[in-house]
């Protein structure tokens, strides 16, 4: 028995160090489970070669996460450095990737839209917690990286398009209609994504009024926008009406800081993860009209130091609009940037006409 058991493992060893290098990446651990053993005297090297690849996956599945070496490895087999253009910044922390799926408290049988993958690092963590993702790269390179990433892996399904541009509706409805559960979660998907920079507020814009699709939106942000958009107090320079868009959408929470020195390649601020638990439609405030709702808001931040009896004339006259004012409770001198969410709501009500 040890003589053969020597031999056999002298096979082994010969074919494993033929086989080519794959990248150090950690595979998902519900997919690679290691066949059933049989009997030493009943195998044959093919098999007893591939039980061992399957050990080695899932052993490594814990061990082996994204870091710097892997991104660069991911990377460098593309011939690929990161896009200015495109906001790539890498995350090199596999446990920020795991507090952003905490954060959305991600579940067995979840469906998550990622938005720029990148390297596949947070699918990975994604996939792990046994969610089925559909991931939106706009670079096709990498999203051929993903795609060869997780070409073994039924949860992943990647879209190369810009997410700006396209309409995630009918692929999303798709993967929720394939769920057979019908408890009330089971009916919305959830985003989790470290998103670039220079379209965060689009990505915004494009999602919290999905409530009929997403429960969660989850995002890492850089840090001075997410206190901007989540955190900012009334009567300050950078109050805009995204900050009244995103109140009237949904219940936006920062959650914690994130070190710029976690991303390749550094950039030059730090970043923060932001949520974002999406309102249903009967919850949102209760306006005639939205497109005039937020028409409203707009005109009157476009004269933003200018009184709203002054930016809102071409809805109706000054003197309409400081009885308005009053019935709602604010002063007839108001300027926008001192009114909250519910101030506009009353104001909308009372001076536009549909």
């Amino acid at each position: 028995h040890t003589e053969f058991a020597r031999s056999n493992t002298t096979a082994m060893t010969s074919l494993l160090q033929s086989v080519p290098p794959g990248p150090s990446f950690g595979l998902p651990r519900n997919k690679f489970k290691p066949k059933p053993s049989t009997p030493a005297h009943n195998s044959t090297i093919l098999s007893t070669r591939t039980t061992m690849l399957h050990v080695s996956a899932k052993t490594d599945t814990k061990r082996q996460e994204d870091d710097y070496h892997a991104t660069l490895k991911a990377l460098n087999s593309r011939g690929r450095t990161p896009r200015k253009s495109l906001g790539q910044h890498y995350m090199l922390n596999s446990s920020i990737n795991e507090q952003l799926a905490a954060a959305a408290d991600v579940r067995d049988g979840d469906v998550v839209l990622e938005i720029g993958p990148g390297t596949g690092s947070l699918t990975n963590v994604l996939v792990n917690a046994g969610a089925t993702v559909l991931a939106i790269e706009k670079d096709p390179h990498m999203a051929a990286l993903v795609r060869e990433r997780f070409a073994n892996v039924d949860q992943v399904k990647v879209l190369q398009e810009d997410f700006t541009k396209c309409h995630i509706q009918s692929h999303l409805f798709s993967l929720l209609g394939t769920k057979k559960s019908l408890d009330a979660k089971s009916r919305y998907a959830k985003v989790v994504s470290n998103i670039p920079f220079n379209i965060s507020t689009d990505v915004i814009k494009e999602l919290l009024p999905m409530g009929d699709i997403f429960s969660e939106v989850v995002l890492l942000l850089q840090e001075e926008a997410a206190l901007r958009l989540v955190e900012l107090s009334l009567r300050t320079s950078e109050y805009r009406p995204i900050n009244i868009f995103i109140k009237f959408y949904s219940d936006p929470e920062y959650k914690f800081k994130v070190p710029r020195t976690h991303f390749f390649p550094q950039p030059n601020v730090d970043a923060a993860v932001v949520t974002f638990r999406l309102k249903q439609v009967v919850n949102y405030p209760q306006v005639s009209s939205t497109k005039s709702f937020f028409s409203m808001v707009n005109s009157a931040f476009n004269g933003k130091r200018k009184m709203l009896r002054k930016s809102l004339q071409h809805i109706c006259s000054s003197l309409e609009i400081e009885e308005a004012l009053e019935n709602a409770g604010l002063p007839p001198t108001s300027r926008p940037e001192e009114l909250r969410l519910d101030d506009f709501v009353r104001l909308h009500n009372l001076i536009v006409k549909e």
